[in-house]
């Protein structure tokens, strides 16, 4: 593994190294603000350059010394568990946008829609929603996609 850096940022125009906790310049052009200079001095060499139109220098304050990273990655199990509650606190919302789903069927079939219909079709897209989450879970994804339907 590599040595940390003894500092945070180098300046764009000089190169001199601004460290942690330290004074440094950026620009006020919101989309010029990737670079840092040690200095006003460095800044106004930066400013012609790009032509920027009524752009000042602006002082900030570099953040203290970046935490040590370390990545984590859970452990694969065979058989992987839902994280998920009972089946008694989970909502039973309706799933579905009566009015387009009314809008549909009028148009189409020039047939109305009872409201009972958005329950039951909710409790079908229950259904097939815990097979293709259990499809991505199998499949080791935590994203579920279209392909799991």
């Amino acid at each position: 593994m590599s040595e940390a850096k003894a500092y945070w940022r180098k300046c764009a125009t000089c190169g001199k190294e601004i460290n942690f906790n330290s004074i440094y310049q950026k620009c006020s052009v919101s989309s010029c603000r990737k670079s840092v200079w040690c200095s006003v001095d460095c800044w106004d060499i930066h400013n012609p350059v790009m032509n920027h139109k009524n752009s000042w220098a602006e002082e900030e304050t570099a953040p203290g010394r970046e935490p040590v990273r370390r990545i984590v990655s859970s452990p694969k199990n065979s058989s992987p568990t839902p994280n998920h509650s009972s089946n008694s606190e989970i909502p039973k919302d309706i799933l579905i946008v009566a009015s387009k789903l009314k809008a549909y069927v009028k148009a189409k079939y020039d047939l109305s829609t009872s409201g009972n219909v958005m329950e039951a079709l909710s409790d079908i897209m229950r259904n097939e929603a815990d097979k293709a989450c259990e499809k991505a879970i199998a499949d080791g994804r935590k994203t579920l996609m279209d392909r799991d339907f």
